[in-house]
Order: structure tokens, then C-alpha cells, then sequence
């Protein structure tokens, strides 16, 4: 029976059976946003919402089922099995805060999706890079949130009134949302100068210091990549020693039966 289920949840089409219920399940918590359709649907919605969950916890019941103990050493499984168990979770109460996170079901498509699963692994690898440029950003911010303090702090106290204050205003610089109107030319009219110290600023941040991030992420998505190609072509190779090892010992016994007939013909024809 093991070996069955097993067969089951690792076939293609139970796998394509998870992301159409992913998806159903996806759609019906987007359409219980809406007022009206709570109104006319609810109900409906709400059988749907609670039979995705029934299934998710037998998938989850029947992997574990198979693979035992093994199950929980494999890091997308014990993602799937966090977001369904978060989804039990009661919603009611204090904990009615909980029933907005239902929609982390829909996470569960990047464990069912190996591309996505793949994309995730390149995130990860990218990490400790991201925590050195992370730590750089942070320095700048730090000096330039300082200096803002400093130089603007008197004259605009709404942006630059506090040390938070600027470094939330130099992060609304760096995204380029509202920049030059909204902030920069406003304080240029006091401080004529000021673009000396905002230029600067952009040019090191959302044109270097970004683009590093950038980098880093695709460097180390390009590294699962070529990771999971070195496996696969691994893979063929191996497959391809184990075929040719079997025609070699084919090619064996087609000679030592050729000797056999041989030696059977000649023993005929002395005889």
C-alpha cells in the first residue's frame, strides 16, 4: 500500500491535481475580499475554503504516510507542512488576525513548482552576499541620514527634523518616488547647494549599491543553475556508463557463445 501511494503522490498528475487546487484556493481567497460576493456566495466560498484545506491535510497526512521520518528532513516539506498547519490554527479571538494569513496557502506553489523551487534556492544561496551589501547600505544611510540631520534639519523638520526622519526621506530619494519635486527642488529653493549632497546620495545608492544587490542575486541564481545542469548532465552520464557497461558484457557473452559454437562445431566435425 506504501509503495502505491508513494507512486501516487509523486506521479505528474497528482502534482498538476495540487496546483489546480492551489490555484481554486487562491481564487476563492481573492473573491473573499469582496463584500457583494461574501453576500451572494459566502457560503459556497466558504465550502470551497474549508474543502482545499481537508485536502491539503490528507496530501500532507499521505506524504508523511510514505516517507516517515524522512519527510521531515526535507525542507519543502516541512514548508508545506508549516503553512497547512498554520491554517488550522483557530480564527477566532485574539487569533482572528490569523485568518488573514490563510493566503500563505498559496505559498505552496513554490514547493509543488520546481522552477520556482529553483528561483527560492537562488534567493537563498544569495544571502550572505546580500547581508555584505546590506551592511554597506546601512553605513551610507547612516552617514547621509546624519549629514541630512544636520545640514536640512532646521530648515525642514518634517523631512529631516530627526535622524529617522531623514533616513526614511533619503529611502522615498533612493526609490525615485516623488524626488525631485516632492523633496529635493523644495529644498534647494532654501539651500540652492543642496544638490550637491542629493546627487551624490542617488548615484550611490539606487544606481551602485542596488545594482550590487542585483548582481548578487543573479550570480548566485546563475550558480543554481549551472549547479543543477552539472547534476543532470551527472546524471546522463552515469546513465550512460551503466549502458555501456551492459553492452560491453553483452558483447562479452555474444563471444564466448560464438566460442562455445565454435567448439561444438569442431567437436562435430572430428567426430
Amino acid at each position: 500500500m506504501r509503495d502505491r501511494l508513494r507512486q501516487l503522490v509523486n506521479s505528474r498528475q497528482w502534482e498538476w491535481a495540487i496546483i489546480a487546487i492551489i490555484g481554486l484556493n487562491a481564487v476563492t481567497l481573492g473573491m473573499e475580499t469582496s463584500a457583494t460576493l461574501m453576500h451572494s456566495i459566502g457560503g459556497l466560498l466558504t465550502f470551497i475554503d474549508t474543502a482545499v484545506l481537508v485536502v491539503f491535510v490528507v496530501e500532507i497526512a499521505a506524504r508523511i504516510f510514505v516517507y516517515r521520518l524522512e519527510f521531515f528532513r526535507q525542507p519543502w516539506s516541512l514548508f508545506d507542512f508549516a503553512v497547512v498547519a498554520l491554517a488550522l490554527l483557530p480564527t477566532a479571538g485574539g487569533l482572528s488576525v490569523l485568518r488573514a494569513l490563510r493566503v500563505l496557502r498559496v505559498l505552496r506553489l513554490v514547493s509543488v513548482v520546481p522552477s520556482l523551487q529553483r528561483v527560492i534556492g537562488g534567493l537563498i544561496s544569495a544571502l550572505p552576499g546580500m547581508g555584505s551589501i546590506f551592511l554597506l547600505m546601512s553605513l551610507v544611510f547612516y552617514i547621509f541620514s546624519v549629514m541630512a540631520t544636520n545640514l536640512y534639519g532646521e530648515t525642514f523638520p518634517q523631512w529631516f527634523g530627526d535622524l529617522g526622519a531623514s533616513a526614511y526621506t533619503l529611502f522615498q530619494i533612493m526609490t525615485l518616488e516623488s524626488w525631485s519635486m516632492g523633496i529635493v527642488r523644495p529644498v534647494m529653493d532654501a539651500h540652492p547647494f543642496a544638490w550637491m549632497f542629493f546627487l551624490p546620495f542617488i548615484l550611490a545608492t539606487a544606481f551602485t549599491v542596488l545594482n550590487l544587490f542585483i548582481g548578487i542575486i543573479v550570480s548566485a541564481m546563475q550558480e543554481e543553475h549551472d549547479q543543477i545542469a552539472e547534476a543532470d548532465r551527472q546524471a546522463i552520464h552515469d546513465e550512460t556508463g551503466v549502458l555501456l557497461e551492459e553492452v560491453r558484457a553483452m558483447r562479452r557473452e555474444l563471444t564466448d557463445l560464438r566460442r562455445q559454437v565454435g567448439s561444438q562445431t569442431l567437436d562435430q566435425t572430428q567426430a
